[in-house]
């Protein structure tokens, strides 16, 4: 069993790579869903965020604010470093846990751990090989723009939030440029995915 870890920036094409990828027959697991689930209602994590930040940061439901704590997650370093120590073990151990499953079955040639913060997370020794989707920082910024309808300080604050692309290079075993149109990315992800299979 391949286990690839698939990884990016915000806004730089990973949910088209791993939407493809499923197509091609790859398992996905996907990181954001499993810290959404994490932090569903009254679980520890959810507890654990609600005693730190306070209510103002959930809706009526109980429901996190997303909108609002991923506000002062990106503005703040202490307040993401906080939100990633309460997410990260917990998504990493439910990683592992999936991973173990997938290799018991035997059912799954290629797994692909889709996990935006995969080299910040520590999780790459998680996996065989790290694509990296890669993008100019002024597409990164235009996209973000363009999906989240944000201001340019806004979107500069979330990109910079981030660990910068040359640092993430170091880890790649595979780049993914998508820079140019969704064809041109999908046919290089097609070669990379006929590669290992």
């Amino acid at each position: 069993m391949l286990v690839i870890g698939l990884t990016g920036g915000i806004a730089t094409g990973k949910s088209l790579i791993s939407g493809f990828l499923k197509e091609k027959g790859a398992v996905i697991i996907d990181a954001d869903e499993l810290a959404k689930k994490a932090v569903s209602p009254k679980s520890p994590a959810w507890q654990e965020i609600y005693e730190y930040f306070g209510e103002e940061y959930f809706d009526k439901q109980g429901n996190i604010d997303r909108k609002k704590l991923g506000k002062l997650v990106f503005s703040k370093p202490n307040a993401r470093e906080k939100i990633n120590s309460i997410i990260h073990p917990r998504v990493i151990r439910e990683t592992e846990e999936l991973l173990e499953h997938y290799r018991k079955e035997r059912t799954a040639k290629v797994v692909v751990v889709d996990a935006p913060l995969l080299i910040e997370a520590g999780m790459t020794g998680m996996v065989d090989e790290v694509w990296l989707v890669a993008v100019s920082p002024a597409i990164q910024l235009k996209r973000l723009r363009e999906r989240d309808g944000i201001s340019l300080s806004e979107a500069q604050q979330k990109v910079t939030s981030q660990m910068p692309l040359d640092d993430k290079l170091a880890y790649a075993d595979r780049v993914i440029d998508n820079s140019g149109s969704q064809a041109e990315t999908l046919k290089r992800v097609g070669d990379l995915w006929n590669s290992v299979n």
